[in-house]
């Protein structure tokens, strides 16, 4: 009897183990297909991407990023030679390139286009460009471009804001002293300085002075080297245009 009782139990655990191993095959049939199309759509991703052209970028445009609207400028923009300085008006270099950029100008006046970018790398060099740009809005500018450079021993390399200076410097060139304090805080031209800066850093520019006669560059206060690239450029201008 004993036996008797035991067979369908024993029937009954066979057919339930047979049961769990076929959900089991199942299952790790489900995986493995769910593992090849997980690896096939991974492949199929990285195939797609490697088959689609690399994302192009759009080019600099070189001449939009030496020449700004609103940079200050001397001369006719209709000039043959664009000569572009990335400056610093706290740069020891820029001061001494400045008296070789006056005399450039007086040789080839009406032939140079002369256009003023920044680079900010010293302490108050920010707040010589604000000075600069304040007395531009007073037609000061170049004044206060040419004294900075004269003082440049008093005010440049201080660790503290020289703005006691600045405004000095503008009583000195006649300015109203109130509309000058009051624009040395005028937010446009810290993005104008900080616009630059990116720009000199999109065109490889980091030092300073850098100038760039017709979109070629010479680097530190080089006389020599900024007029042949200016005499190269006449003889250029004057070799494209038909005798009449």
């Amino acid at each position: 009897m004993t036996q008797t009782t035991n067979q369908p139990k024993t029937k009954q655990t066979v057919r339930q183990r047979a049961a769990r191993e076929r959900r089991n095959r199942e299952i790790q049939l489900l995986a493995l297909l769910g593992a090849i199309a997980l690896i096939a759509l991974v492949i199929g991703t990285i195939w797609y991407r490697q088959s689609q052209p690399p994302p192009t970028k759009a080019p600099i445009n070189k001449q939009e990023l030496l020449v700004r609207a609103d940079s200050p400028t001397r001369g006719s923009a209709d000039a043959p030679v664009t000569l572009v300085e990335f400056l610093d008006p706290e740069c020891d270099t820029c001061r001494d390139a400045y008296p070789i950029v006056e005399k450039i100008l007086k040789d080839y006046e009406g032939r140079v286009h002369y256009v003023v970018r920044y680079i900010p790398n010293h302490t108050n060099s920010r707040l010589a460009i604000a000075a600069l740009e304040a007395a531009g809005e007073q037609g000061k500018y170049w004044e206060m471009l040419a004294l900075l450079f004269d003082k440049l021993q008093e005010w440049g390399e201080r660790t503290t804001p020289q703005t006691d200076a600045m405004i000095g410097y503008a009583t000195q060139l006649g300015l109203d002293t109130d509309k000058f304090s009051a624009a040395l805080q005028n937010p446009a031209y810290k993005q104008k300085i900080d616009r630059d800066r990116q720009d000199a850093v999109d065109l490889g520019i980091f030092e300073t002075p850098v100038f760039a006669v017709n979109g070629t560059y010479v680097y530190g206060a080089n006389d020599v080297g900024i007029r042949t690239l200016i005499q190269q450029a006449l003889s250029q201008t004057a070799t494209a245009t038909p005798a009449q």
